[in-house]
Formats: C-alpha cells, sequence, structure tokens
C-alpha cells in the first residue's frame, strides 16, 4: 500500500543545511526557555512562601483569640490532607513552622526580596537556628546574594559568618581606592573557619596547604563568592632566584590576584614583606595588563593561627602592598550566643518526618 504523503513525517534538515544565523536564533531561544524556566520557578517559590505565610497568619489570630493549643494544629493538619490529597507540606509540624514564619514577619517583609526569594526550608532554618530578626535579614540578604543552599546556610550561621565576614586586620583604606578597599575588606574574614582540616601532628605549612587543596570546594566556600583558584607552590622567579607562593586565587568581582600565605606560627612582622614580595612578583610574572586592561594589582592575604591586632595593624602601616592579616582555626565553638537561641523544632526533625512525601523529598535533595 503507498504511503499516504499527507501522513509522512519530514525529514529534518541537517544543521549544515540552514542559514548561517540559525545558532543565534537556537542560542536566543535556548535562552528564553531556560530564563522563562527560572522565572516561573522562583515565582512558584514566592507563592509559595506567601501562601505559607498567610496559613500562619490565620492559625495564628485564631490561636491569640481563642487561646487554643496544638490539639487543632493536629486536627487541621489531617484535613487539609484530606481535602488536598497528594499535596505535601501540612504535616502538623510544617504547620506550626508557618505560624512562627508569621510571627517573625509582618506582611510587607515577606513579599519583597530578599525573603521573597529565599526557598520555604530555608526559612524554617532561618526560625530554627536564630532568634532575632536582623540576624535572620543578615543572612537572608547573603543567602540570596550567593546562592546558598539550605545546608550552606546551616553551616554559614553555625559559624557566624555575621560575626566574622570583613573583619581581617587590613591596610586597604591607606593602600586601594575607596570603592575597591570597601569590597576588598568585605571579602575577608577573621578567623577562617577550616573545620574540613585533619592535621596529622606534624603542624608545618606544608600540610596545611595539602590538607586545603584536598578540599578545595570546601576552602572555596569559606573564602566566598567570587575566588577561583589558579594554583598551589605558585613558581615566581625573582632576579634568578626561585620563589614559591603558597596558594593562588583570583578574585572576579576585584579583578585582581589573591596571594594566600598560610602560617601555622603566630603573626610576625616579617610576614608582611615576605608576602608583599610575592605580590609584586606575581603582577610582575603573572598578571597581564595587555591582555586584560582592567585587571588590578593583587591583593595579599596572611593566614596565621593566631595573632595581636595591634602588632598586624603596625606591621601593616610599613607596607604599600594591600595586605590582610587573618587567624585560622579548625574547629568551631559548641556554645552559641543569646540571639542564636530558638524554642522551635530542628529542621532535620521535619525533614525525616515529610521524607515520604514525594514533593517534599524532590525539594530538599535539590538544595
Amino acid at each position: 500500500m503507498r504511503e499516504d504523503e499527507s501522513t509522512r513525517i519530514p525529514a529534518v534538515p541537517a544543521r549544515s543545511a540552514l542559514p548561517r544565523w540559525y545558532p543565534d536564533l537556537l542560542a536566543s531561544v535556548t535562552r528564553r526557555i531556560a530564563d522563562g524556566r527560572v522565572r516561573a520557578t522562583a515565582a512558584a517559590n514566592q507563592h509559595l512562601v506567601a501562601t505559607y505565610w498567610a496559613i500562619g497568619r490565620d492559625i495564628l489570630e485564631r490561636q491569640e483569640q481563642e487561646g487554643w493549643g496544638s490539639r487543632v494544629i493536629d486536627r487541621l493538619s489531617v484535613d487539609l490532607r484530606e481535602e488536598f490529597p497528594g499535596t505535601t507540606g501540612f504535616s502538623p509540624r510544617n504547620l506550626k513552622y508557618m505560624r512562627a514564619f508569621a510571627e517573625a514577619w509582618p506582611r510587607n517583609a515577606i513579599v519583597q526580596a530578599p525573603l521573597a526569594q529565599l526557598p520555604w526550608y530555608h526559612h524554617v532554618a532561618l526560625l530554627e537556628k536564630l532568634g532575632a530578626a536582623e540576624l535572620r535579614l543578615w543572612y537572608t540578604a547573603a543567602a540570596v546574594d550567593a546562592g546558598w543552599s539550605r545546608n550552606v546556610l546551616v553551616h554559614q550561621i553555625a559559624t557566624r559568618l555575621h560575626e566574622r565576614s570583613g573583619a581581617a586586620v587590613t591596610n586597604f583604606s591607606a593602600t586601594l581606592p575607596p570603592a575597591e578597599s570597601d569590597l576588598a575588606q568585605q571579602v575577608t574574614k577573621d578567623p577562617y573557619i577550616l573545620d574540613f582540616v585533619a592535621m596529622t601532628g606534624r603542624s608545618d605549612e606544608r600540610e596545611l596547604e595539602t590538607q586545603l587543596i584536598a578540599h578545595v570546594q570546601k576552602f572555596l566556600l569559606e573564602l566566598g563568592q567570587g575566588f577561583a583558584f589558579v594554583g598551589q607552590q605558585v613558581r615566581l622567579e625573582v632576579g634568578g632566584d626561585e620563589f614559591f607562593a603558597d596558594l593562588l586565587f583570583y578574585h572576579l568581582k576585584l579583578r585582581c590576584y589573591v596571594v594566600i600565605e598560610l602560617k601555622v606560627a603566630p603573626f610576625d612582622p616579617g610576614f608582611v614583606g615576605q608576602l608583599g614580595m610575592y605580590m609584586a612578583a606575581v603582577d610582575e610574572v603573572l598578571a597581564q595588563p595587555d591582555d586584560q586592561p582592567d585587571d588590578q594589582p593583587a591583593i595579599g592575604l596572611l593566614l596565621c593561627k593566631t595573632k595581636n591586632n595591634m602588632v598586624a595593624e603596625y606591621a601593616l602601616r610599613s607596607s604599600s602592598a594591600p595586605i590582610g592579616v587573618a587567624e585560622w582555626t579548625s574547629t568551631i565553638s559548641d556554645s552559641l550566643p543569646k540571639e542564636f537561641a530558638s524554642s522551635l523544632p530542628s529542621i532535620e526533625v521535619l525533614e525525616a518526618e515529610l521524607g515520604g512525601e514525594p514533593g517534599q523529598r524532590e525539594r530538599s535533595t535539590q538544595e
């Protein structure tokens, strides 16, 4: 039987047979689809967060008016799941988080960025880990700006990032233009928490460097957004002599190399001169001003086991090279300040409770 040409599927033309502008069309359409999906996901998340806040507000207002306890939430959870079979997120514990969410924020706060951009499980972590609204706002803005997962957010809270950010002793204000100085100061920390480092007891710089490179992704997370790893023990030849910089990074926002020197000993003023020489060599040997005219002179970061802040400040005054000095530690204090206290149950308990619900499990794995 002869095939009906009206039902025949036309052959797809080869890419080589298409006009030269076709790749541009494909790239444009691909970008639009990807952007549309991102916008749809963001809009869905904002709607979910706003809905959860409204539910929490209804529960909170009714509880304040009538004075009833958790038994009504238990009943509400059952009835909602019967009313919307297959829908996730209405466990008693999650409803209590919705109530706490509504209690923590006024309506005008949750409809504005960055709170509206944060996924629900991030909000749960903030409610669980932090008791002060200003700290929740600080970590919310940081999480949105850096694109942290919920686990990273929890880690940054546990290491008290808000206390450590921009805290290194530096001479940036005297050695860099104001705008660059402010940004450079912001990207520093003090101390740096290297809790993934497991020193074997030799306690030398090479072992510390080896540990950091073995866990370079975790080290990059601790350094912060914008750092790109270039190399370790980077060879620098000066006047026929060889020198080796411990770690070399490039910062995408500052548009400069960042030379990091590691010390397992307390800060010594002599370290500043050594690092300054490495920075000058990096600018001379590695920087490519002709190819990348926007690149700025290198910045140095000296990580010591301990330091005397006043001694470090005096040592940096004598240097014209932009250098920061900070401590590093491989342990995190077990005690949390009062503003971190929360009476809410653990987010791990909530996730375990909702673990059998497909929608919640999918969101958790994506985070």
